[in-house]
C-alpha cells in the first residue's frame, strides 16, 4: 500500500521510501532490462480479445402434460386426442378452438413460459357422451391418452421424472365402437372393408360395356367389433353399392393404393349413406390368411379358407389390420368368418331397399314407420339385430324357411310353451356384447352376473323345451295310427325343436353360473352402486356451479382441486367405515388369506390409534391416508 502511495506521489516515511525503492529497482532488472521475460512478450499493438460466449438460458418448454398431448396431436394428427388429466379428459392447443366449441365445451387458458395455452375439459364420467358427439355426430375419430403410472424404479432413473405417462390405448371410430353406452343396441355396429384392383373398376365404371362391369370382382369383409361377428363375401361393380346398402355399415375402409381421381371413382361405386369412408394405410398390415387366427376364437381350417376368394382374403386383412391399428392395447377376439354368398340369400338392390322402406321411411330416413319397425317384436336385442338382417337378406333355402316356419307354427299353437320361453328370454342379457367386454378386458362384476343370470335361463328354456318334446312325442305315438297327417305334422315340428334345443345344451356352463354367483357378492356390489352414483351426482353438481359461475361473470371454481379434496374425503371415510368388497371372502382360499391379513392390519391400527389417543389424550385423534400425504394422524 506504501508503494502505491508513493507513486500517487503522496507523503512517505523514511522506511517505506527504501523499501519502494528497492522494490521498484527489482522490478526494472527482473522486467525491463533487454534479457528480462519483457522482451518475449509481443510488440505493438495486442490483437482484439475474442468475444466471450453469452450464458446459456434455460430452453422454454411446455409442462410435462402439455408436452405429452402435443406429442401425441402430431403422432395422431388425424384424430381428436382427448388426454387424461386426474379425474379429467382434456384438450390443449388449437383443437380446443376447433372443436370446443361444437360439442359445447367451455374453453379456458393455461399459463406457461411459452405463452398462454388453450384448453378444455369435461370429468371422465362423462366420456361416453362427448365420444358420441365426436364420433357420431361430428364424424371424427379420437384417440383416448390415457395416464399411466410409471414405477418408482423408472422416475428414479430419469431423475426425479414425472408421475405419469400419457399414451394412447386407443382410436375411437364409427366402426370399431365396443363398450360405448351410445351404441344401438338393435342394430349391429359393421366396419366394411372394400378391396379390389381400384384401376381396373373405375375403368370399367366408365364403360358401357355390361361384361366389363361384371368382369371386376370386389372383396368385402365386415365385422361387429362390439359382438365378434365377421362375414366375408364377393360381388361385382354392378352390385356393390347395393351389397353395402344391405349391408349398413358404420364406416367404410378402403386401402390407400392410388390416386385421388381413382378414389373418387370408387366411392361413386359404393354409393352414397350414411356412413364414414376411411382411407387406410398401414405398415403392419396383415398379409396372409395365417395371421386371422390370432384374432379368431375358432381357427379357420384348410378346408374353409380354399372357400374364400382372393379378393375377400384381401378385404379381411384390411379391416383386420384395421383393428389391429385402432385397438392398440386390446386384444380383439372375434368369431370365424362366415361367407355370404348370392346364391343363398336374395339379393335385393338398394333402390329396392330404399323404396320398399324395408329399414328407414323415405321421409325422414329413420327407422320409425319402416317395414322393420312394424315386425321387430323381438325380446332381446341380439334378436332384433338378427331381424333386421334377415329383412334385408331373406334366405333362400327352402329347408331354412321351412324350419323356420316349423318353429313360428310350433310356438304359435302352443301359447303356454310361447309365454314361458318369452318370460325367460326376458331376463336374458346380450350375451354376445357381454361376452365380447370379457374378450377385450372390460368385463366387470354386473356383467358376470347377468351372464350366470341368462346361463340359468337357458337352461330353464332348454328344459321346457325337452318336456314340450317328450310330451309331443308321446301324443304322436297315440294318434299316429288315427290322423296320419296329423302325425307328420307333429313329428316335423318336434323335429325343429329338437335342431333348436340341441344348440342350447351349454356344457359346464350351468358349473359357472353357480361358481359365478357364489363369487359375488351382490349386497356389497349394490353399496358400491350406490357410491358410484353419490360421486357422479357430486360431479354434476360441480359442473352446474361452473356454469353458474360462467352465467353470472364470476370467477369459476376449482374443479380439480375440489375433485381431489373430495377423493380424498372419500378415501379417509372408507379408512374409518368399512370397505366396501364385491367378492366374498370365500371365493378363493387366497382371497380368505387376504382377508385375514387385512383384519389383523386393521387391528393393529386401530390399537395404535388408542395408544396414541391416550398418550395425547386427544379423544378426536385417526389414522388416516391419502395419495398426498401417505399415511397421518388427524386431530380435529
Amino acid at each position: 500500500m506504501d508503494g502505491i502511495a508513493w507513486l500517487a506521489g503522496e507523503p512517505r516515511s523514511p522506511a517505506a521510501e527504501r523499501y519502494c525503492l528497492a522494490d521498484w529497482k527489482a522490478f526494472m532488472d527482473n522486467y525491463i532490462t533487454p534479457n528480462g521475460p519483457a522482451s518475449s512478450l509481443p510488440q505493438g499493438v495486442l490483437p482484439p480479445l475474442p468475444p466471450s460466449e453469452p450464458s446459456k438460458q434455460p430452453e422454454k418448454t411446455y409442462p410435462t402434460v402439455l408436452q405429452q398431448h402435443l406429442n401425441n396431436v402430431r403422432k395422431f394428427s388425424d384424430c381428436v386426442v382427448l388426454t387424461r388429466v386426474g379425474d379429467f379428459y382434456e384438450m390443449y392447443f388449437d383443437q380446443v378452438e376447433q372443436y370446443a366449441p361444437l360439442v359445447g365445451l367451455k374453453t379456458a387458458k393455461r399459463a406457461t413460459t411459452l405463452g398462454d395455452v388453450s384448453m378444455a375439459g369435461f370429468q371422465h364420467t362423462q366420456l361416453d357422451r362427448y365420444l358420441k358427439m365426436f364420433v357420431q355426430d361430428l364424424g371424427k375419430q379420437v384417440a383416448i391418452s390415457e395416464q399411466i403410472r410409471l414405477p418408482e424404479s423408472e422416475r428414479n432413473s430419469r431423475g426425479g421424472g414425472p408421475m405419469f405417462d400419457r399414451k394412447v390405448t386407443r382410436v375411437v371410430t364409427a366402426g370399431t365402437l365396443i363398450d360405448e353406452s351410445f351404441v344401438d343396441p338393435f342394430e349391429s355396429n359393421f366396419l366394411l372393408a372394400v378391396h379390389t384392383d381400384l384401376k381396373k373398376a373405375v375403368h370399367s365404371n366408365d364403360t358401357t360395356s355390361t361384361a366389363n362391369v361384371g368382369a371386376v370382382k370386389f372383396g368385402l369383409a365386415w365385422v361387429d367389433v362390439s359382438s365378434g361377428d365377421f362375414y366375408t363375401q364377393s360381388c361385382d361393380a354392378s352390385t356393390l353399392a347395393s351389397a353395402v346398402s344391405r349391408i349398413g355399415p358404420k364406416e367404410v375402409v378402403v386401402r390407400r393404393s392410388i390416386d385421388e381421381q381413382h378414389q373418387d371413382g370408387l366411392q361413386r361405386l359404393i354409393g352414397e349413406g350414411t356412413y364414414s369412408t376411411e382411407i387406410f394405410d398401414s405398415e403392419q398390415s396383415m398379409n396372409v390368411f395365417a395371421d386371422w387366427n390370432e384374432v379368431l376364437e375358432r381357427q379357420v381350417t384348410t378346408e374353409e379358407r380354399d372357400a374364400f376368394s382372393d379378393e375377400e382374403v384381401q378385404a379381411g386383412n384390411l379391416v383386420l389390420s384395421f383393428i389391429h391399428e385402432k385397438l392398440i392395447d386390446t386384444n380383439i377376439l372375434l368369431q370365424a368368418p362366415v361367407r355370404r354368398s348370392s346364391e343363398e340369400t336374395m339379393v335385393i338392390d338398394r333402390q329396392s331397399l330404399r323404396n320398399l322402406e324395408i329399414r328407414a321411411t323415405l321421409r325422414d330416413g329413420l327407422t320409425r314407420g319402416s317395414l322393420l319397425q312394424i315386425f321387430r317384436r323381438t325380446v332381446t336385442n341380439s334378436g332384433a339385430r338378427l331381424l333386421s338382417q334377415r329383412l334385408v337378406s331373406p334366405s333362400l333355402s327352402l329347408s331354412v324357411i321351412n324350419r323356420r316356419l316349423d318353429l313360428v307354427q310350433e310356438f304359435h299353437e302352443h301359447d303356454v310353451l310361447r309365454e314361458r320361453i318369452i318370460a325367460y328370454l326376458q331376463r336374458t342379457a346380450d350375451t354376445t356384447r357381454v361376452l365380447q367386454r370379457f374378450s377385450i378386458a372390460k368385463g366387470d362384476a354386473d356383467d358376470l352376473l347377468s351372464l350366470a343370470r341368462t346361463i340359468n335361463m337357458v337352461q330353464q328354456i332348454a328344459d321346457s323345451l325337452q318336456t314340450h318334446v317328450l310330451r309331443e312325442s308321446d301324443r304322436d305315438s297315440s294318434t299316429q295310427e288315427t290322423d296320419a297327417k296329423k302325425s307328420v305334422k307333429s313329428r316335423t315340428s318336434v323335429s325343429s325343436l329338437s335342431d333348436l334345443l340341441a344348440r342350447l345344451m351349454l356344457v359346464g356352463a350351468a358349473k359357472l353360473a353357480r361358481s359365478i354367483v357364489s363369487t359375488i357378492d351382490e349386497e356389497g356390489l349394490s353399496k358400491q352402486h350406490a357410491a358410484e352414483d353419490e360421486q357422479a351426482l357430486a360431479s354434476e353438481e360441480m359442473t352446474a356451479d361452473v356454469v353458474a359461475a360462467d352465467a353470472a361473470g364470476k370467477t369459476s371454481p376449482k374443479l380439480a382441486r375440489r375433485a381431489s379434496k373430495q377423493a380424498s374425503l372419500s378415501v379417509a371415510q372408507s379408512s374409518d367405515d368399512q370397505d366396501i368388497w364385491i367378492m366374498r371372502r370365500s371365493a378363493s382360499p387366497a382371497l380368505g388369506q387376504a382377508h385375514t391379513k387385512l383384519d389383523g392390519l386393521i387391528a393393529s391400527k386401530q390399537d395404535l390409534a388408542n395408544k396414541l389417543r391416550a398418550a395425547t389424550k386427544a379423544e378426536s385423534l385417526t389414522l388416516k391416508w391419502s395419495a398426498q400425504l401417505g399415511h397421518f394422524i388427524h386431530i380435529k
